[in-house]
């Protein structure tokens, strides 16, 4: 059974490259980046580990809460200085009065409190107690007067800053052991449902340290299914009794990647990309937690801008595509990952299909119809694919006429023989070479096709004409045509196309690019990817599993149909990942569209002032309270007062002044388009989010390697 229920035959992977046997050093225990498996204590300290609920995009592995507003400061400096001046006053005092300067009246109230016959050496008291009456008397006065100075300095400020509690720094409390109802290794989910069986089995296999993080994972979406009824307990009791922590495997068998270069907490679905920066432009809440992303900000879609080597592939694309992976082994997500060959987007292993298009020891090829068998709905998908960049590039530009075009040889090609035409045959009839015409329209009139003879006399008649677009979609599918492409794109049977209608199962791709070369082919299959991926998360039956599309460097891909299949994603529990070196690579009318489509924008360092101002006037404005302080000279009046500024103006070199604050409300960009371009650090970036709620977070200045 699978983490959703289903069987699927999927995951096949290419034969592994055989090792060099000579004098390799020892292969280690377990792939490096891979945290140690589980005991009995790393595993249960993981999993009990607080999680509270926060703020959008911080980490909520073991986070702290912070107050919302920053607690106000005194400057060290001003601190000791008060604190001292505190004292010494304090000494002043308890001198003036031991000393009689100021009378004494300061023993009045012992005088009113106690009898006479207490007083004097020969008292009631005696010697002995008439000086332990006295004394006891100055040292509380010592200690009231200790005590408001105290207040005055602020020395208990002083010492927790300064002092022991600094020294030792802060000691994280210790949790109490949670009750076992609540103790989530006991599995008190399946206990009230009354799978006693299955929870004893588990709560088992995870004090022995037999169970992985993302076997917690896996079983919890499995008994998901249970509770939204995809499959009945009885079965799901079944295979966990006979598994135990590997029951209800990924199609592929894998119960963990080869690798990890980023933190996860699957119970959370988070992955670490770095630290909020402790700056004065982020919020206090912020300052200093972890950022973490998950599916409930990645299915808003998120756009990072940076020139190359900011850090795109390395910080941003291989966590998040890493950590889909995982949520695709726990049965949460499918996953697709576009890039150039190379591009270090993770190993192959980590991945159940690897499409290397250009590459003959490809196993898998790419399906250049979506797996469709509709011809308005093929024609529509590859007319965005092969001229989705020349359409006009507003929100209002389309491409019906394309579309046109190719379903008037698409439907009838697939009524004659059976698939959709191949490259090499696309490109003819799109060219109206008068063999490959003839035999279609022979092949129609054979089958008594009326319909689509009309549609073919119809291409037949808008051939040659001057604002016919056969030519230019003959010229896009000649860029496939070419030798390199030869055993790609397949529609006879003979290969292994992979299809994104598999989005309904928890598959992880990754298709790889002819970037060396193919520039123009790699952008064209990327738009492609996107299409068919925007038009298969729509029609999808389990919509509960996040779909997700990365596309590293999406120069090319950003089209009017592109942004409005973006804007739709958040419906169908999906988003895509893209990533530009500048926003000049989109059309200029698109650029606030498709910032407006993506809820998380991050902005990295080295920036341009132009795309900085489109990032600017996407975040907005923000009221701030604004200090002018004027400085106005002091002019004296009298002898006395002139002399007296003279002496001042002789000691410090300036002239006397006076100065004045005036404290008004104004609104200011959160990040100029300066700032963005010169002030954020390298290894930095802005980020701001927004959850599928509609949850929102600021631009934040994150450290991307923290």
């Amino acid at each position: 059974m699978d983490s959703d229920g289903t069987r699927d035959a999927r995951g096949t992977h290419a034969n592994p490259v055989p090792r060099a046997r000579s004098d390799m050093p020892p292969m280690p225990s377990q792939a490096p980046g891979r945290p140690p498996l589980p005991d009995n204590s790393a595993f249960l300290t993981w999993l009990r580990t607080p999680r509270p609920e926060t703020l959008p995009g911080v980490w909520r592995f073991g986070h702290r809460p912070r107050p919302e507003a920053e607690p106000a400061l005194i400057p060290g400096r001003q601190l000791i200085s008060g604190a001292l001046i505190a004292f010494l006053v304090g000494w002043l005092v308890w001198s003036l009065l031991q000393n009689g300067y100021v009378g004494q009246w300061w023993w009045v109230p012992l005088l009113l409190i106690t009898p006479d016959s207490w007083r004097g050496p020969d008292g009631a008291l005696g010697r002995t107690g008439t000086a332990l009456l006295y004394t006891g008397y100055k040292v509380l006065v010592a200690l009231i007067i200790m005590v408001v100075v105290g207040k005055l300095g602020r020395w208990g400020e002083v010492w927790r800053r300064f002092g022991p509690p600094a020294w030792r720094g802060a000691v994280p409390a210790q949790e109490p052991p949670p009750a076992p109802e609540q103790d989530p290794a006991e599995w008190p989910q399946l206990r009230a449902a009354g799978a006693v069986d299955a929870a004893e089995r588990l709560a088992a296999e995870a004090r022995a340290g037999q169970m992985r993080d993302v076997d917690h994972a896996r079983i919890a979406r499995a008994w998901q299914g249970v509770r939204s009824g995809r499959f009945g307990l009885g079965t799901f009791t079944g295979a966990v009794l006979q598994d135990g922590a590997a029951a209800c495997l990924h199609p592929s068998g894998e119960r963990d990647l080869p690798t990890r270069l980023a933190r996860h907490d699957l119970l959370t679905g988070q992955v670490r990309l770095g630290t909020t920066a402790d700056d004065a432009r982020n919020p206090y809440a912020y300052r200093g937690t972890g950022l973490g992303l998950g599916p409930e900000l990645l299915g808003t879609s998120l756009l990072a801008v940076g020139p190359a080597g900011s850090g795109k592939t390395g910080t941003v694309i291989r966590p998040l595509a890493e950590s889909l992976c995982l949520h695709a082994l726990a049965g949460r997500a499918a996953v697709v990952v576009i890039g150039a060959a190379g591009a270090g987007l993770g190993p192959a292993d980590a991945y159940d299909v690897v499409v290397q298009i250009g590459n003959p020891e490809s196993v898998y090829d790419l399906d250049l119809y979506g797996g469709t068998s509709d011809p308005d709905e093929a024609a529509a998908v590859l007319a965005e694919a092969l001229v989705g960049d020349l359409a006009e590039p507003h929100q209002g530009g389309d491409t019906r006429r394309s579309t046109t075009v190719l379903a008037q040889l698409l439907g009838p090609f697939r009524s004659v023989h059976g698939r959709f035409p191949s490259v090499p045959e696309l490109r003819q009839l799109l060219d109206g070479a008068p063999g490959p015409m003839a035999a279609l329209r022979k092949g129609l009139e054979d089958s008594r096709q009326e319909s689509l003879l009309r549609e073919l006399d119809a291409r037949e008649r808008q051939m040659g004409n001057p604002g016919d677009v056969g030519g230019i979609l003959a010229d896009r599918v000649a860029l496939l045509d070419r030798p390199a492409f030869a055993g790609f794109f397949d529609t006879s049977g003979q290969s292994r196309p992979f299809s994104l209608k598999a989005l309904d199962h928890p598959v992880r791709v990754r298709i790889d690019l002819p970037q060396r070369g193919h520039a123009d082919a790699s952008r064209m299959l990327a738009r492609l990817v996107l299409a068919q991926f925007t038009a298969s998360v729509a029609v999808r039956e389990d919509r509960s599993l996040f779909a997700c599309l990365v596309i590293d460097d999406a120069t090319g891909v950003v089209t009017p149909e592109a942004v409005r299949g973006v804007q739709r994603l958040r419906s169908g529990n999906a988003g895509v990942v893209l990533t530009l070196r500048t926003l000049d690579d989109v059309p200029r009318p698109l650029r606030g569209p498709l910032l407006g489509a993506t809820g998380c924008r991050m902005a990295l360092s080295g920036l341009t002032p132009w795309d900085g101002q489109d990032f600017a006037e996407v975040w907005g404005k923000e009221w701030i309270e604004a200090r002018d302080v004027t400085d106005r000279q002091i002019i004296a009046e009298t002898p006395a007062g002139k002399v007296l500024h003279a002496v001042r103006r002789v000691i410090t070199g300036k002239a006397p002044t006076a100065r004045a604050v005036t404290v008004r409300q104004v609104e200011r960009e959160r990040w100029s388009a300066s700032e963005l371009a010169h002030g954020v650090p390298p290894g930095h970036a802005v980020l701001s989010l927004t959850t599928v709620k509609g949850e929102h977070a600021p631009p934040l200045l994150v450290d991307l390697r923290g």
